[in-house]
């Protein structure tokens, strides 16, 4: 079974992609065709260098011939270009438009020119060195480019039937699988930074070409069987010949490649990267069958989501080298937590999702489609963060070196732009990630309103105001004769505790894994349930020591923080009493439209005029309240103190 038609009906979703089709694709076409004039927020702090300039599009045309010049930008450049296309592709199914529609296709015709008759295309080797093809693969990008090509070709076909877009990609495969595997004459070598994987697993499910999925298994399986792959091949280019000084000495480590992935306990490394990567690996476990494969990506899994991922869903931890740490290492105010990382994890979950029924994975989605990965786009789809932190100070960000990578205001476009467009790929593709089918059993993954057509002649009809309301309602149609299963995945923090009622329902099953299952017969039928909404305190396992003597508020799946503006005293200051309650309220004037939870049960520090650092004294505490927004919200007001994690006064 398939899902031909998905239609969003959550006004909090068609929100977001009205944004993202109204807003943010143009502004990005704008961008990456050097025509924007653009206001750069916290220019000195943001990941990458901040910048007015892309030159995506004129690398292209002057590596087609269509123009003269010199490359610029960042060696994967080109993928501002591929991701704004996968957007549009995703944008054009459901807010169809004949002006993006003729720039899409203008920027295939531009990307099949400037494509080598080989497959090959990388504009910086075009332009600058194609003499140094596949010869410095650690910090090339070459596959990483080509790959996120590939998955915008897979996009904007499936969309659009642009036979085009998916011969380019084709191509670019057929490229790779001549010049990289076992044989002779070939590379025994695999990218330095994870992608092609996943997208040759995108390629096969599409056009079922068996050797794109071997080469897949390739690139999986090699990493980390020669772990001095890297360096060797670095050797022989010559070592002043680096495209990023100082990332040639930091240790197959960071590059995931130190060991296979069948020996690996634990994630470490560049964060995206990685995260690429198991999206890969559980793809290809899936679609070959391979019990080593996927007893690695589950064992991985578990690593990264019960510790080292932080509770509104961002991960990697350290500023150096965009990278995971170790277990339980999750500070809040260094913490980098970059955009692309949670967007590569919902795409881990969703490939885990594809593996088994489960409702962990669901969990992990929708804490990041309402949490981490949201966070990474203003509410005018203009400005981006890279790095998403839990705790910020402009003070701190502006005068702590350690610090100056927390910006306090989203950016309109970095010198390194992966994350812009990989945002608004995922909020446009958003319906891809509701249901899970396999064969005749639907599961109801994602709580966002809709109506889903299936091909078996099932209709779902989903009626919510989640996130801001429990309440759900599903008008279910069946078709066909035999009976059908529908799960509901029933999410981590209602602890279930819900309520749920039904009408022409053959079977109500038990909860498994985190899912409550119906039996569907012909006809029509219903369900109702509504998931409990109280505000929730959740705290840290104590191996995290930075969330010591701190909880963090959590309202279905919205984690909430506190912010400057609302709460005149320092932050640090406030601490919630042992057992406090919170009053909800839907503010549909503040921040585009936001649940607030508010509490008097909190004091603050009383700051006094006295000079002295220390003292022995007992400090004195006044009974105050505090206000609390949704963490996806904040920075979207004048610039202040953010926190996530709040003192408590309870053990």
């Amino acid at each position: 079974m398939t899902l031909p038609e998905t239609k969003i009906t959550s006004s909090f979703w068609k929100r977001y992609r009205q944004l993202v089709a109204k807003s943010s694709v143009p502004f990005q076409w704008e961008m990456i065709n050097d025509q924007a004039t653009v206001d750069v927020a916290n220019d000195p702090f943001a990941a990458g260098g901040s910048s007015n300039e892309s030159h995506a599009i004129k690398n292209l045309k002057i590596a087609a011939g269509r123009e003269k010049g010199d490359f610029f930008g960042m060696d994967f450049q080109d993928t501002d270009v591929y991701k704004w296309l996968e957007t549009a592709a995703y944008v054009l199914k459901y807010a169809p438009d004949a002006e993006l529609k003729k720039h899409a296709d203008q920027v295939v015709d531009l990307i099949a020119d400037a494509q080598e008759d080989d497959g090959y295309l990388s504009t910086m080797f075009q332009i600058e060195m194609p003499e140094r093809k596949f010869k410095r693969l650690q910090q090339s990008h070459e596959l990483y480019s080509m790959g996120h090509y590939i998955e915008a070709g897979v996009a904007y076909y499936q969309v659009t039937q642009n036979k085009k877009a998916l011969q380019i990609a084709c191509k670019m495969a057929d490229c790779l699988y001549k010049n990289f595997g076992t044989g002779k004459d070939q590379i025994l070598g695999i990218p330095g930074h994870p992608e092609m994987e996943l997208a040759l697993c995108r390629l096969y499910d599409v056009t079922q070409q068996e050797k794109y999925l071997q080469l897949a298994h390739y690139f999986v399986t090699q990493r980390g069987q020669d772990p001095e792959f890297f360096d060797k091949q670095n050797a022989k280019d010559g070592k002043d010949r680096n495209f990023f000084p100082g990332l040639d000495k930091i240790g197959n480590r960071y590059y995931y490649s130190d060991k296979p992935v069948t020996d690996q306990q634990d994630v470490h490394g560049h964060a995206v990267r990685v995260l690429y990567f198991l999206t890969g690996l559980a793809h290809v476990a899936r679609l070959t069958k391979s019990e080593d494969l996927l007893s690695a990506a589950k064992r991985l899994w578990r690593d990264v989501v019960n510790r080292q991922m932080y509770v509104t869903g961002n991960v990697g931890q350290t500023t150096t080298g965009e990278a995971f740490t170790y277990d339980y290492d999750l500070p809040n105010d260094v913490n980098y937590g970059e955009t692309c990382a949670s967007v590569a994890l919902v795409r881990f979950a969703k490939q885990m999702e594809h593996t088994a029924f489960s409702g962990e994975y669901g969990d992990v989605i929708e804490k990041e489609l309402f949490n981490g990965a949201l966070s990474g786009i203003s509410l005018d789809g203009k400005h981006y963060f890279y790095v998403n932190p839990l705790e910020a100070d402009p003070q701190a960000s502006r005068l702590s070196p350690e610090k100056n990578h927390i910006a306090t205001r989203r950016a309109s476009w970095f010198s390194c732009a992966c994350c812009p467009s990989n945002i608004t790929r995922l909020l446009a593709s958003v319906d891809e990630y509701l249901y899970e089918v396999h064969d005749d059993t639907i599961l109801s993954d994602q709580f966002i309103a809709n109506e889903t057509y299936f091909d078996n002649g099932v209709s779902v009809v989903l009626k919510s105001n989640f996130p801001w309301s429990g309440e759900l309602h599903y008008d279910l149609k069946n078709t066909q004769q035999q009976t059908i299963k529908f799960g509901i995945r029933l999410p981590g923090w209602t602890h279930q505790a819900y309520t749920e009622s039904t009408k022409n329902i053959a079977d109500v099953g038990k909860v498994q894994d985190g899912i409550l299952w119906f039996t569907i017969g012909q006809g029509e039928a219903s369900i109702d349930i509504a998931f409990d909404m109280t505000p929730q305190l959740i705290r840290a396992n104590p191996r995290v020591k930075s969330d010591i003597g701190k909880v963090a508020v959590q309202r279905g799946p919205i984690v909430y923080c506190v912010e400057g503006v609302d709460n005149p005293q320092m932050l640090w200051t406030y601490q919630l009493e042992d057992k406090p309650t919170f009053t909800y309220h839907f503010d549909s004037k503040l921040l585009d439209g936001v649940g607030v939870l508010s509490t008097s049960d909190v004091t603050t520090l009383e700051v006094t005029n006295s000079s002295k650092l220390y003292d022995c004294l007992p400090a004195h505490k006044v009974a105050t309240k505090l206000t609390l927004v949704p963490y996806y919200s904040w920075a979207n007001r004048e610039e202040s103190q953010m926190e996530v994690w709040i003192a408590h006064a309870g053990d």
